[in-house]
C-alpha cells in the first residue's frame, strides 16, 4: 500500500496535480504510515493565501501572541528579529491591544552570541516603569531563534521577575515544535493558567478551558450547568480583571473543551487539586447528546437537553429541504475539526468530496469512520507544496466551509465559520446551518 501511494504521488507530481489521498487509502495505511506529504516536517511548507493565518503560530486569529495576552491587564515583550515581529503590527493596531505589545529587536550579533538574554530583564523593568497601570503579568514571547540557541527562558523570566516583582512568564512562538509533544498553542495555555494561586474551593463554580474567546452566548452548556446547580461559570476571556481571573482557582472542577488545554488542565489538577472532565466540540447531533448524558452521569445529574437538540435538528432540516444536493469542501481554518464536521455532514445525507486538513492522533478516528461511509472523499494537505497546482474545476463542490476552503473555491457559496465567539454543542450546529441557509 505504501508503494502504491508513492507511485500515486509521483504521478500527481508529474501531471502537476495537488497531492491527495482518499479516506479509504489513509485508513488502510494507518496513522503510522501516512504519506510524507501529510507530515510538514518532511517537506517544504507551502504558505498559500489560504493558510497564512493557520501556518504561523503568531499570525492573525488567536495565535501565540494574542493568546498570551488573554490574562487581564497583561502585557507582552516580543524578543525577535524584525522579520518575526512584523506580523504583530496588525494585532497591535487593534483597539484592545493598544499599549500591550513591546519589542526587543535582535540583530545578527544577538543571534550569534545570545547577548540579548542579558537585555531582557532590563527591558522588562523599563517597560513596567512607563506603563500607566502596573501590569498583572509580563509575557515574554520568543521565536525559533531561541529554540535553536537552546535558551533557558524560564531562568531569564525568573531573573526579570525578581527585578520588577510581578509575574514574568515565557511564551514560545516556536513553529518548529508545532508537531511535537507540546506545540506552541498547548504551551501558551499552560503558561496562562500557571499564574493562578491556590484558593478555597467552591462546589458551585466551574471553569471552561480550551478557547481564548467565549462560547456563543446562546450555547446551551450554560443553561445545562446552571440546571445542575452550578452558580458561577468562569472563562478566561470573560474575566474583567486580574482579581476575577484569580477566582478561577476556586473551581470545583474544570471542563476541557479543546484538547490543546489538556496539559493546562493536568497542571490545575496537580498544582491546585482541581479535577477535570474532557469534552469535544462535535457537530454530530447524536454524539453531542451522548456526550451531555455522559457528563450528567459523571456529575450525578440528569440533563434535559431535548429543547436544544430539536432546535439543531430543525435548522438542519430547513437547510436540507432547501439544498438537498449540497456537496461540501471542508477546510481546517474554521471552528471545528474538519474530519469530524465532514463525518457529521455525510451522516446527515450530504456529500463531502474534499477535505483540507492536518492529520493528527485526535482526528484519525474520524478518518477511519469516513472511510466506511465515504471512501472516495479526497484529503489534501494545506501545507503541501503541490497545493499550488490545486484546480477547483476538477471537483464537484458547490458549497465551502472554512477560510481555506473558501479560498480554493472562490466561485462557490461559502461560510467562513472562523468567528472569534466559539460555536459549541447544539448551538454550534444550529448556527452553522442557519448561516449556510443564508448563503445558498
Amino acid at each position: 500500500m505504501v508503494g502504491i501511494t508513492k507511485m500515486k504521488a509521483e504521478k500527481q507530481k508529474a501531471e502537476k496535480e495537488a497531492f491527495f489521498c482518499t479516506t479509504k487509502e489513509l485508513s488502510r495505511l494507518g496513522l503510522e504510515q501516512i504519506p510524507t506529504q501529510f507530515q510538514s516536517h518532511k517537506h517544504l511548507i507551502y504558505s498559500s493565501p489560504a493558510t497564512l493565518a493557520f501556518n504561523s503560530p503568531g499570525a492573525e486569529g488567536f495565535g501565540v501572541k494574542r493568546a498570551g495576552l488573554a490574562v487581564p491587564d497583561s502585557i507582552m515583550l516580543i524578543v525577535a528579529p524584525g522579520c518575526c515581529g512584523r506580523n504583530t503590527s496588525l494585532i497591535s493596531s487593534m483597539k484592545e491591544y493598544n499599549d500591550r505589545f513591546y519589542y526587543l529587536m535582535m540583530d545578527e550579533t544577538d543571534i550569534v552570541t545570545g547577548r540579548h538574554l542579558k537585555k531582557i530583564p532590563k527591558a522588562v523593568e523599563e517597560i513596567c516603569s512607563v506603563c500607566p497601570k502596573k501590569p498583572s503579568v509580563v509575557m515574554i514571547c520568543i521565536t525559533c531563534v531561541d529554540a535553536l540557541l537552546g535558551t533557558d527562558m524560564e531562568r531569564v523570566c525568573k531573573k526579570a521577575e525578581e527585578q520588577v516583582e510581578i509575574p514574568v512568564r515565557p511564551c514560545y512562538m516556536y513553529a518548529l515544535t508545532r508537531e511535537g509533544r507540546k506545540p506552541p498553542m498547548v504551551h501558551v495555555r499552560q503558561s496562562l493558567y500557571s499564574l493562578l494561586e491556590p484558593g478555597k474551593k467552591k462546589g458551585n463554580v466551574v471553569n471552561l478551558l480550551g478557547f481564548f474567546s467565549p462560547l456563543v452566548d446562546d450555547c446551551e452548556i450554560y443553561d445545562l450547568l446552571h440546571s445542575a446547580g452550578v452558580k458561577t461559570i468562569h472563562e478566561i476571556s470573560r474575566c474583567k480583571d486580574y482579581m476575577e481571573y484569580q477566582t478561577m482557582s476556586e473551581a470545583n472542577f474544570n471542563l476541557v473543551l479543546h484538547h490543546e488545554a489538556r496539559f493546562a488542565a493536568e497542571d490545575f489538577h496537580n498544582r491546585l487539586q482541581i479535577p477535570f472532565i474532557e469534552l469535544r466540540r462535535l457537530y454530530q447531533i447524536d454524539k453531542i447528546e451522548n456526550q451531555y448524558h455522559a457528563l450528567g452521569n459523571a456529575l450525578g445529574v440528569a440533563f434535559y437537553d431535548e429543547k436544544y437538540k430539536k432546535q439543531a435538528e430543525d435548522a438542519l432540516e430547513k437547510f436540507r429541504q432547501k439544498c438537498p444536493d449540497a456537496s461540501f469542501a471542508i477546510g481546517e481554518c474554521l471552528n471545528a475539526d474538519p474530519f469530524e464536521l465532514s463525518l457529521a455532514l455525510i451522516r446527515y445525507g450530504f456529500s463531502v468530496p474534499e477535505i483540507y486538513g492536518t492529520i493528527t492522533v485526535e482526528n484519525f478516528t474520524y478518518i477511519r469512520s469516513l472511510a466506511k461511509i465515504s471512501p472516495e472523499t479526497k484529503v489534501f494537505s494545506n501545507m503541501g507544496p503541490t497545493m499550488i497546482y490545486y484546480d477547483p474545476a476538477k471537483s464537484d463542490v458547490n458549497l465551502a466551509i472554512g477560510k481555506d476552503a473558501c479560498y480554493y473555491h472562490p466561485d462557490c457559496p461559502y461560510v467562513m465559520w472562523n468567528g472569534e465567539e466559539q460555536p459549541y454543542g447544539y448551538a454550534g450546529v444550529r448556527r452553522l446551518f442557519e448561516q449556510l441557509l443564508e448563503v445558498v
